[in-house]
């Protein structure tokens, strides 16, 4: 799972929607394309009505009358939230803001799993926001981890055009029997083609919604040059602005009642008519 395996990915045919390009302290400002705001389109739940504790409650602070909540790593543990559902398809977000400072090690992950329930064949789409040292060079990391295999693919990553600990901003994952894709901002950043190729190891099963901050010192800032520096401690990353529309797992573990058709096919990000940006994908 996203939080102790973090190198479990999943990919194959790609259609890579090149929307996150490389900025620099003293680099250009990139305006994000104008495009129509999926995140509008649907409802807004608080935290407490849409998650309970996973790990690290003590690091768990939920604040705003339940609307929002603080997750926080520090030397004794991390912390995360798991939602109440599991859901088959649907729009998957969260506003976050990340912690400020010098936070080289730190991961705050926003992912769909099914980890617990299929703990030899699970599948996960995971967004995963890696800390940094002195440089202000953001990283977005995504993976997808299906029906247990990693055999076709790895995980990509982006820089961000914005300083994510200034301000919140919407993290979203899109999964349906069409596609699967990213977003940031409602910026589209990555999309993966439900095809033959991948038919065997697409995600398929009911996921459970995470959103958990925990120690990537190993690997998450330049390949585990720079691990965790506890003198900065805590680390706090916020949240609010939860998004779950989908299809319902009931408590029977039965089919869900939702129209899959429905979801299957909402295609709002409409890739084909978005312009052509510069891709900045990192490599290794």
């Amino acid at each position: 799972m996203a939080i102790f395996h973090p190198r479990h990915f999943l990919t194959s045919s790609l259609l890579v929607v090149g929307m996150i390009i490389q900025v620099y302290s003293r680099g250009p400002v990139y305006t994000p394309p104008g495009v129509a705001r999926l995140t509008d389109r649907f409802t807004r739940a608080s935290v407490d009505q849409s998650y309970d504790v996973f790990f690290g409650g003590s690091n768990v602070h939920v604040t705003g009358n339940g609307t929002s909540a603080d997750l926080s790593l520090d030397k004794s543990s991390g912390s995360g939230l798991a939602s109440k559902n599991r859901y088959n398809y649907g729009f998957f977000n969260a506003a976050i803001k990340l912690p400020a400072g010098f936070t080289s090690g730190v991961v705050v992950a926003y992912y769909l799993s099914n980890a617990d329930s299929y703990p030899h064949n699970h599948d996960e789409i995971d967004i995963e926001l890696l800390g940094h040292e002195k440089r202000r060079d953001w990283v977005l990391q995504t993976n997808i981890y299906g029906n247990g295999s990693v055999s076709t693919g790895r995980e990509e990553k982006f820089y961000l055009w914005f300083d994510p600990t200034e301000s919140f901003h919407d993290y979203s994952i899109l999964w349906n029997n069409h596609h699967i894709v990213f977003l940031v901002d409602n910026v589209p950043v990555r999309e993966v083609i439900h095809n033959n190729a991948i038919s065997t190891v697409y995600p398929s099963k009911p996921m459970s919604v995470y959103t958990t901050i925990w120690d990537g010192s190993e690997w998450a800032t330049h390949g585990g040059k720079y691990p965790v520096d506890y003198e900065f401690a805590p680390f706090v990353a916020s949240m609010r602005g939860i998004e779950m529309e989908g299809c319902v797992l009931n408590q029977k573990g039965m089919a869900p009642s939702c129209s899959r058709s429905s979801l299957s096919s909402l295609d709002p990000v409409m890739v084909r008519n978005l312009p052509s940006y510069r891709t900045n994908r990192l490599r290794g």
